[in-house]
């Protein structure tokens, strides 16, 4: 049963002044670029550039290095032709299966030297001295080209790789494959469709697509320092969300010589798009090991846009069956994601995807979708906020969309009745089935829908509520969820100290979002302390136990329940201790500030180091947490969109944005959240975000913050928000995590919107006046 409303607490469900605050607005915060590794210990830091394809697709014919290697400072250069131990078997991609220098370079912007130099002046000279001859090939673009059998295969070293690719898996990545202990789920088959569509009174077949392949453009471009010893040893720092799971996954790509220990400082965001970084970790340490001496590459917003994870691509062509009183039973079809020239996430992506899709449609018991990873020759994708529930969802609910018009049903209903609730079941991402527990959103969905004013401005499908001259305005919906706020493994140690103080060794990489702070504020609570005294140290792979990182919002129920564990079982040490010490039993005791006391008469108390003293210098707590899919997240996102019928430009006017988080841990933190759906690959993918792809050169043409058109401050709409607390007995404090899927349904609330608003179906990402006119018929 839900816990009590309201609870009170000491910090949790309060403001609280971040502990980094000073140092991040002072500029005293250290970042990876702020790394300088001194020569007194390690040599000069030498800063490595790449030289870079300018084809999409082409063969290396020769290599001419020697005017680079004479230019001063130079210190290495790197091609595909003087690799030696460690580095010459590195590999890129998830299964590994390009090396890191390729003789076949895929794509604009891949790797064709690197250097390392005193300066990056000199490492940008000698780029520009080295001669390279290229063979162009023929560049395969679109997916559809990719797949078709008279194409060239891009990589076929991957027909034989696993035994995984057929005749009819033309480019496409193989499926049945294990990496990192998992086996993803990369199609969902469930119950009977063809049965379930005979019962259904209503059915959808179509195609959708959410191609915009946007950049999450965080404000930090990412970035790496490495150290390689004589034994080979790496030493790397990084704008990485997560250290150990950054030393997974190099580790795996670039067996089995990537022995490796990784410190991450403070990360200037992420939107979930530093999580691996397999090619800039892999250039800067590859030529870390070449020089014996650090390496710093930092990307420049440039290569940000243009050679670092874009969103992945996304094309549906699915069937829907809806029963006569509006539940969905029935999904089969096949799901296309263009994962690029190469990605190490796809795989993950695929099961995830699969898995919110049944969140949003969980009373459908027969599913049949088969996905597809295919290679195509443009920039890399990878991990993105959304993490394929996004790409999925915002081809497929449009679609969902016009089997609800044809019942004629409110679409507010729809949700309250196919979004998942206690007792419903889904596969996630490795194929297992999870029973979801005290999960009812339906009061979230229903007070956002009545701030937002739903019922007075809803007047039915193909309609606008409201005409001013020529601008029209219609209101969209929709939801979305996710169960990986439950996802993998953590630890924790609390370490107290005889001083009062409270040590917490937790992997919290804090990237903008608050969430070490939050963390903190859980311990304080538990130990009842001071939360100046409660203190993280900083996060390593040797200093601090194994996390998963901060991705998928689970930080606040997976890393934050682990620390308060640590922190319960600290506290139970201290008592024990106590109880010796003061001659009362443990049952009677309790702590605060520093202090054990008494219960029954609280002025019995002796400080911590009356405690600690004569046992040792510290107490140590651990906890952790088991990976739990079972109690995913929930956002609904309400939309109102104005478009001009003669120009066709569609803007965003009101929105509003609503969640049950469980427990509010910190009010400040969460609406950072709920406010940060919009730009960096969210919400606005519906409006204006988008790479524009040149399909004659095979370049992204949007590589700057000028053409790569972003939300400003200034356009941001009016919006509310409603974040309701129903206590889920889930954790000790009922938090659930928020923060990724802010903006997931916002792009297709926003089709709805404007569907509604020119009378005709539309979903074209994004919605450019071109787009829309065309959908309107006043274009061809």
């Amino acid at each position: 049963m839900p816990g009590p409303k309201n609870p009170q607490y000491r910090y949790v469900g309060k403001n609280t002044t971040r502990k980094d605050a000073r140092a991040i607005v002072t500029g005293s915060a250290v970042y990876t670029d702020d790394v300088q590794l001194g020569n007194t210990l390690y040599g000069k830091l030498l800063y490595g550039r790449t030289l870079k394809c300018p084809y999409p697709h082409a063969r290396i014919v020769s290599i001419d290095i020697s005017e680079a290697e004479k230019v001063p400072g130079v210190h290495a250069v790197l091609t595909k032709d003087n690799l030696k131990p460690p580095i010459d078997t590195w590999m890129l991609g998830l299964p590994p299966f390009r090396p890191v220098l390729a003789e076949v370079c895929q794509f604009v912007g891949d790797a064709v030297a690197l250097v390392a130099a005193e300066t990056p002046e000199q490492a940008e000279e000698a780029c520009d001295l080295i001669k390279v001859e290229y063979e162009v090939l023929h560049p395969i673009l679109t997916m559809e080209e990719a797949m078709d059998p008279s194409s060239e295969e891009l990589y076929p070293q991957l027909i034989d790789m696993h035994h995984a690719v057929h005749e009819d898996h033309h480019n496409e990545i193989p499926k049945h494959f294990v990496g990192a202990g998992e086996l993803f789920m990369t199609d969902l088959f469930r119950g009977d469709p063809d049965k379930a569509f005979e019962e259904s009174a209503y059915i959808v077949e179509d195609e959708a697509e959410y191609m915009c392949l946007p950049s999450p453009m965080a404000a930090e471009p990412p970035g790496i320092v490495a150290t390689c010893d004589a034994n080979n040893h790496f030493e790397v720092w990084a704008t990485s969300q997560g250290s150990h799971f950054l030393k997974m996954m190099c580790e795996y790509r670039m067996k089995p010589h990537a022995d490796m220990d990784v410190t991450t400082v403070n990360v200037g965001g992420s939107f979930g798009n530093k999580q691996s970084m397999q090619t800039t970790l892999a250039y800067t340490m590859m030529l870390a090991a070449a020089c014996k001496q650090p390496v710093k590459i930092m990307q420049t917003k440039e290569e940000q846009l243009l050679c670092h994870d874009l969103r992945l691509g996304s094309k549906i062509h699915v069937k829907v069956g809806m029963t006569k009183d509006g539940y969905v039973n029935a999904v089969k079809g096949h799901w296309y994601v263009d994962s690029g020239a190469v990605s190490d996430t796809h795989h993950v992506q695929l099961g995830v995807g699969l898995g919110e899709m049944q969140l949003a449609l969980c009373k459908c018991q027969n599913w049949e979708m088969i996905g597809h990873m295919v290679v195509t020759n443009h920039d890399m994708t990878g991990s993105v906020r959304g993490f394929g529930g996004q790409e999925l969802k915002a081809s497929l609910l449009p679609t969902v969309m016009k089997l609800v018009e044809k019942a004629d049903m409110d679409p507010v209903e729809f949700f309250a009745k196919n979004y998942c609730e206690t007792g419903d079941t889904y596969l996630w991402r490795e194929g297992s089935f999870v029973h979801a527990r005290e999960t009812d959103y339906k009061p979230a969905l229903y007070e956002t829908a009545e701030k937002f004013g739903w019922k007075d401005k809803w007047v039915g499908w193909g309609k606008p509520y409201k005409v001013e001259g020529t601008k029209a305005y219609g209101i969209g919906v929709a939801v979305h969820g996710n169960a990986d706020v439950g996802e993998d493994n953590d630890e924790c140690y609390v370490r107290l100290t005889r001083f009062g103080e409270a040590y917490v060794h937790a992997s919290i990489t804090e990237a903008g979002m608050g969430q070490r702070n939050n963390c903190l504020k859980m311990v304080a609570e538990v130990l009842n302390m001071d939360f100046d005294k409660v203190k993280c140290v900083d996060n390593s792979t040797k200093n601090t136990p194994w996390s998963f990182g901060l991705a998928g919002s689970r930080g606040t129920l997976t890393i934050a329940s682990a620390c308060v564990r640590a922190a319960e079982d600290a506290k139970r040490k201290l008592i024990d201790r106590a109880s010796a010490v003061m001659h009362i039993s443990a049952e009677e005791l309790d702590t605060e500030n520093g202090f054990v006391f008494q219960k029954g008469a609280p002025q019995n108390r002796v400080p911590w180091v009356a405690v600690i003293q004569p046992y040792g210098t510290t107490i140590t707590g651990e906890g952790n947490w088991r990976c739990d899919y079972s109690h995913p997240n929930f956002c609904a996102f309400f939309a109102d969109v104005e478009v001009d019928l003669e120009t066709g430009l569609a803007r965003l006017v009101d929105a509003a944005v609503g969640s049950d988080v469980g427990q509010n841990i910190d009010p400040a933190t969460l609406e950072m959240q709920f406010h940060g759906g919009f730009g960096s690959a969210g919400t606005d993918t519906a409006l204006n975000e988008e790479h524009i792809f040149d399909f004659n050169t095979g370049r992204f043409v949007t590589h700057n913050l000028i053409d790569y058109k972003w939300r400003t401050f200034n356009d941001f709409p009016p919006f509310a928000t409603v974040i309701q607390e129903g206590q889920p007995n889930i954790s000790r404090f009922k938090a659930v995590g928020f923060g990724e899927i802010a903006g997931s349904p916002g792009p297709s609330a926003i089709m709805m919107a404007i569907s509604n608003a020119i009378g005709t179906h539309f979903d074209h990402y994004p919605a450019t006046p071109d787009a829309i006119l065309k959908a309107m018929g006043k274009v061809k």
